[in-house]
């Protein structure tokens, strides 16, 4: 990034003149970002106008968090830092405003465990005009499509003993691997992914779509728009995105729990479905599956920020950044904690979605069938399929960070 914002001639070399431009414009850029910070004007950069510049960006810090972030700067130790050591630290760092030295801790929506419930990623202005936006949307968008596909046997197993598994009915993860590849070969492992990864695109691009519209309807008079705020634009997008893309989900459900031959694709099941059972058919279980939305973000985000909070008070003492290892790791918990929230409200969605398919079952609504499931199974009926859900995490998370990585560096994102 240094060499590029520098080599201003294009000639693929970093002269002196071009490296002293550098050094110049680049310090303006930190002075800017300096003064930004020093509310009082007095030289110096203290905990409290850390914690107040990051609430304004939405970001809610306490003291001792701010103190440790200061900690990594302040060179001669009086927990406060001047320009000389902030210039020191950032000189040969190509951040060139507070919103990008936060990035380190942004929560991305990168990580993709198949289940599209996260909130929006935020895109900062300079992505917006310089077009970064799309093309991170778009290696997310591969990299999702490419974790998927990985863990589509597992997601395919986790619908199948969603539906089918009952006290009767003991399906484990072996038993349910060995009916699959029984019924359809190895091949049917990976029924219904099609629609999975296909749903990618128009989900990202509607969720982000909306997210900007509320973000603008909820902002303040003063043009701020707070942790809260976006918490409930990033919902309301989801909600919206999911809305529009719901019946893909409903012939995602009814081809994985489908036999061989049933279907021959995804616009054959869709004309199936239209035909025997109406337009209605393509929102069954789209209630359950909206009001999980809200425990999902909610938990994720805040099991997140509780982890983020915990690593900068305990482990940052020499530098803000966690590393890739840490961030994964805070990215995994918090999505299975969200998950393990919003479980019962997925599986009574992906019963109502494939009940009509089922031979014999009886069509309930949302608390009929929770009524049902708990008289028949008891709670722990509300977690069947958990296990394959939980299997396909870690490789989810670990694939579709990787892939993202490797689009990055392909389409020329720093």
């Amino acid at each position: 990034k240094i060499f590029k914002a520098g080599d201003t001639n294009q000639d693929g070399q970093l002269d002196f003149e071009e490296f002293m431009q550098y050094l110049k414009e680049h310090e303006k850029k930190m002075k800017l970002a300096f003064k930004s910070l020093d509310k009082n004007n007095d030289g110096k950069i203290e905990a409290s106008e850390v914690v107040q510049s990051l609430k304004i960006l939405g970001i809610n810090i306490s003291e001792k968090q701010a103190e440790k972030i200061l900690q990594s700067i302040d060179a001669d130790g009086t927990m406060t830092v001047d320009w000389n050591e902030w210039r020191d630290h950032f000189m040969f760092n190509p951040a060139t405003d507070i919103e990008e030295i936060i990035r380190y801790w942004k929560h991305s929506t990168v990580l993709d465990i198949g289940d599209s419930l996260t909130v929006p990623d935020e895109f900062t202005e300079e992505e917006k005009k310089t077009g970064q936006w799309w093309k991170q949307l778009l290696a997310g968008g591969v990299a999702g499509a490419v974790s998927r596909t990985g863990t589509a046997p597992l997601d395919r197993l986790k619908v199948m003993m969603q539906v089918h598994g009952s006290k009767s009915n003991k399906m484990n993860i072996a038993s349910g691997f060995k009916q699959m590849l029984k019924e359809g070969g190895v091949r049917s492992l990976w029924r219904g992914n099609g629609v999975n990864v296909v749903k990618i695109a128009p989900e990202t691009a509607i969720k982000f779509w909306a997210y900007e519209q509320y973000k603008k309807i909820l902002t303040g008079e003063d043009g701020k728009l707070g942790t809260v705020e976006r918490f409930v634009s990033g919902s309301l997008a989801g909600a919206t995105a999911q809305t529009s893309i719901y019946p893909m989900e409903v012939l995602k459900t009814r081809l994985a729990v489908g036999k061989t031959g049933q279907y021959s694709g995804m616009f054959d099941c869709a004309k199936k479905i239209l035909k025997r059972e109406g337009p209605k058919a393509f929102y069954k279980g789209y209630i359950p599956n909206i009001l999980g939305i809200i425990p999902y973000a909610g938990i994720d985000l805040a099991v997140y920020e509780l982890l983020k909070s915990t690593w900068l008070e305990h482990y940052a003492s020499s530098s803000a950044n966690p590393g890739v290892f840490v961030l994964l790791g805070c990215g995994t918990v918090s999505s299975t904690c969200g998950q393990l929230a919003s479980y019962p409200l997925a599986l009574i969605r992906t019963r109502m979605q494939a009940q009509a398919s089922v031979e014999g079952a009886p069509q309930l609504n949302m608390v009929g069938l929770f009524q049902r499931i708990v008289a028949t199974e008891g709670l722990r009926g509300l977690y069947r399929g958990i296990a394959p859900n939980f299997m396909k995490v870690l490789p989810a998370v670990s694939i579709s960070y990787v892939v993202y990585e490797k689009m990055k560096q392909n389409l020329g994102i720093a």
